[in-house]
Order: structure tokens, then sequence, then C-alpha cells
């Protein structure tokens, strides 16, 4: 998506740690025309896939996943970094490694909002080291739910990731993909 590619390389931030910084535009202020241009080529990319349900996990992934659910006309479920209080009954429930946080996340979803029913589309900001997606995966299986693909706003290519799922037969669309960063420049994959 060559918004997005533009946006990116006016305006993010290489941090130490491969870390891309793109809070001007997409995870704290966001830019909700790029957002929605975001949820319709989603929308678009996963046309007649048959998607029930969009997944994603708190809290980045949110806004992307709203939009891309408003666009397929779709209902969103975000997968909670904690089991809170009016988290009630059973839940399906993995363990997540966050690399912007390095830190691990038990993430649930309640058995009453995701079943062996549904069609599901997986929707985040970021694809690192894929750890996110596979929880999110794991989540599916667990619910038997069918996975119809995984929309990513900006991959990064060159820690493997991606690629890895896709080798496994996971569909994944990358809005933007980083193919390497650092200080100086900002190289997308063709």
């Amino acid at each position: 998506m060559k918004q997005m590619e533009e946006k990116i390389l006016r305006e993010g931030v290489v941090l130490p740690g491969d870390i891309l910084k793109v809070g001007s535009f997409l995870n704290q202020n966001i830019d909700t025309q790029l957002l929605a241009e975001m949820g319709q080529e989603i929308a678009h990319l996963y046309e007649g896939c048959g998607t029930t349900k969009i997944l994603t996990i708190e809290a980045s992934g949110i806004a992307i996943a709203a939009a891309a659910g408003i666009a397929m006309g779709v209902p969103v479920l975000f997968a909670k970094k904690h089991k809170s209080s009016n988290v009630d009954g059973s839940v399906y429930s993995t363990i997540v490694h966050s690399f912007t946080h390095n830190e691990d996340y038990n993430v649930v979803v309640s058995k009453d909002y995701l079943s062996a029913d549904d069609h599901v589309l997986l929707v985040d900001d970021f694809l690192a080291n894929g750890k996110a997606l596979r929880g999110l995966i794991d989540l599916c299986d667990q619910a038997g739910a069918t996975l119809v693909g995984v929309a990513i706003a900006i991959e990064k290519c060159f820690t493997g990731a991606g690629d890895q799922l896709r080798a496994e037969g996971v569909r994944l669309e990358s809005l933007a993909a980083i193919e390497s960063m650092s200080d100086d420049a900002i190289v997308f994959r063709s």
C-alpha cells in the first residue's frame, strides 16, 4: 500500500533493537484517513473469503481491526492481555511474547465470542517475531474456528516470521513490508 510506505518514510523513526516508531500516525496518534484506507485495502484483499469475524490483540491492533471490520461489515473481537473481572465464564487462553515490550502475556478470549462457526481474519499493526499471530492462531484452533488469513499493517520481513507462516500455508497480506531498516534508510520489499 503506497500510502502506508510513504507515511513510514516521512514519519517513521527507526529506534535501536529493530523498533520502528510509528506513533505519530498509526498506534498512538492515529491518522484516521489513512486508517480508513487501510480498512478498505484489507477488505479488498480478503473480499470473497467468507470472513465472519476479525480477531486482533489489544491494544495497537484494535483500531486497524475496527477499520477493516467496518469496511467488511463484520464484528471485531480482541484478545485481552489479562483475564479481568469483566471477562466471566470460560475462556480460550494462550501465552504471547511481545516483541515491543519484551514481555509475556496470557491472552484470553471468552468462549462466548469465538466458535467453530467463525471464519476468522487476524489483523494486527506489526509482524515482527510472529508470536502474537501464533497466539491468535492458537486461540482460533482452540475454538475450532477457520482461519481465512492474516492482514498486517507493517511486516518486518527481515525477521523471517511472515515467510515462515506463509510456508506453513497461512495466507498473510501486509500493507507495508519492510525488507531492511536502519537510521539511514527503510527499504520495502517489492
